[in-house]
């Protein structure tokens, strides 16, 4: 599946780019014990729901805890997984939990708030809600999706197509390269490939909610966080806080779509960066923007058929090439490293190019990875999204999407083929969320946001009954803490005070 990672983490972590911000949390004043609820459910859920989670200290002056959540929850007695918890407790005027998670889907909240607690959420929040990081089941520290083994991982991720670019033995290669990476998730993750739903990590937050003692669930997702938002306000709009949803992800949108529009959406952040290299004296593209659009499709058609050789060994075609390129274009402020970026490729080098896919993919120097989120991507997409891997439908969409985005397109074409041969089928539908009965729910939207379009954020704003859409003006991956005052008032104003805004401020 060649949909492109929607994660606010990835801009926040890109390690080359920006220290990180926040490492230090508050003082940690919260009890050592929750205090569930005690809310009446199902009898075979009551174990769950009453569990009493025990934090102990970790990673300095954080608390962690590991809750129970049932695996197949339309049978809760069979199996059990764990969720991974770490919280950084307020000492000042408690107004709850507020639960945090990154995007991806694979990204992990645990490591989000352990590492940027100050770039996750702002001090005023701090000051009044116990910040709750967690892994979502199949990720990272949680009960998580297992496939390959680092040097295996290095070759489905890396290795270049043997067969002609668009031809029928392209597409079943690519076919059985994703079916040979689904066997291998099958047999080393067990029956939890086949629940790693969004669906189901939903339902695990509300027991989160009450386990964390909570009666509404108050929530801040970014990116496919906002999926996982929406579809627990569809689920549970009676126990809905105060949720925000920044780098809105539209739940009626078909698979394609979203490769689609993400193609357009990268493209235009990419003509965005152009504008303001092509304005300097260091910039590789001699020129137009226009001109030096044309100029970065014509080197990755050219690293198609003769790629750049990597000093580790690995060679640079035009696939590792589009990761290279998207990753710094989810922040403005990693530009230069797409001006570095070009350069070198344009001087025939690899090593640059391929040091920013390692961090795309939290891949070290020494070939190993810090995390299981290419994986916990793969596994969540593919029960969420339903494909069509039909030969002629995709060679129509890769027309499509080449004519949409001509430089990004054809890197994304035949992306249905990840999901084709998965071991388990998709669970759900794509359709609109509406959370009739819920509380206020802020959407967040960015103007120029690559990764998830502003339209997919006016389009969530508009399906939930009580959406309320707040307009960042800019570019870049998400906008809440991030952006300018005014997106950042407006979302800690709502968490705080309950204040939406009368209409959207248009920041």
């Amino acid at each position: 599946m060649r949909l492109v990672k929607t994660s606010a983490l990835i801009a926040a972590l890109l390690a080359l780019a920006i220290p990180l911000s926040g490492c230090v949390a508050g003082p940690t004043m919260g009890k050592s014990q929750s205090t569930p609820t005690g809310e009446t459910v199902a009898a075979q859920l009551t174990p769950f729901y009453s569990q009493v989670l025990k934090w102990a200290p970790c990673h300095e002056s954080f608390q962690c805890a590991t809750a129970k959540a049932p695996l197949d929850w339309s049978n809760p007695a069979k199996k059990s997984i764990d969720l991974a918890l770490i919280r950084s407790s307020t000492s000042g005027t408690r107004l709850g939990s507020l639960l945090v998670n990154p995007g991806g889907p694979g990204g992990s909240g645990y490591d989000f708030v352990r590492d940027s607690l100050d770039y996750a959420v702002s001090a005023k929040l701090q000051k009044h809600y116990d910040i709750v990081g967690f892994d979502p089941r199949g990720v990272n520290r949680s009960t998580a999706v297992k496939c390959y083994p680092a040097k295996e991982m290095d070759n489905f991720l890396f290795d270049l197509p043997t067969q002609p670019e668009d031809s029928d033995a392209y597409i079943a290669e690519l076919t059985a390269s994703s079916a040979a990476f689904g066997k291998a998730c099958a047999a080393n993750t067990g029956d939890l490939l086949g629940f790693v739903d969004t669906v189901s990590a939903a339902r695990d937050l509300d027991l989160l909610r009450a386990t964390l003692g909570d009666r509404k669930l108050n929530y801040l997702g970014f990116s496919y966080g906002t999926f996982l938002g929406a579809t627990y306000a569809g689920l549970y709009p009676k126990n809905t806080g105060r949720l925000v949803l920044d780098g809105a992800v539209d739940p009626a949108t078909s698979d394609f779509e979203v490769t689609k529009t993400q193609a357009v959406g990268f493209e235009s952040a990419l003509r965005a960066y152009l504008t303001d290299c092509v304005a300097s004296k260091t910039c590789p593209f001699p020129g137009t923007v226009n001109d030096s659009m044309a100029g970065i499709a014509r080197l990755l058609a050219q690293l198609d058929t003769t790629p750049l050789r990597a000093t580790d060994g690995r060679q640079l075609g035009r696939a590792t090439m589009f990761t290279a390129i998207v990753f710094p274009l989810y922040s403005k402020d990693n530009w230069p490293y797409l001006t570095k970026l070009f350069t070198s490729v344009l001087a025939g080098k690899a090593d640059t190019a391929l040091t920013l896919a390692d961090n795309y993919y939290s891949r070290s120097a020494s070939g190993t990875y810090s995390d299981n989120s290419t994986e916990a991507f793969v596994a969540i997409n593919c029960l969420d999204y339903s494909t069509d891997a039909n030969i002629p439908l995709m060679r129509a969409q890769a027309a499509e999407l080449a004519k949409a985005a001509p430089v990004f397109g054809p890197a994304l074409d035949f992306g249905q083929t990840g999901c084709a041969s998965w071991p388990y089928k998709s669970t759900r539908e794509r359709a609109p969320i509406a959370a009739s009965g819920s509380g206020p729910i802020i959407v967040v939207g960015t103007t120029n946001d690559p990764a998830t379009p502003y339209i997919w954020a006016q389009n969530l704003a508009k399906e939930l009954q009580n959406g309320h859409l707040v307009t960042f003006k800019g570019e870049g991956h998400t906008a809440y803490n991030k952006s300018n005052s005014c997106v950042n008032d407006a979302v800690d104003n709502y968490f705080i005070s309950g204040t939406v805004p009368a209409a959207d401020p248009l920041c």
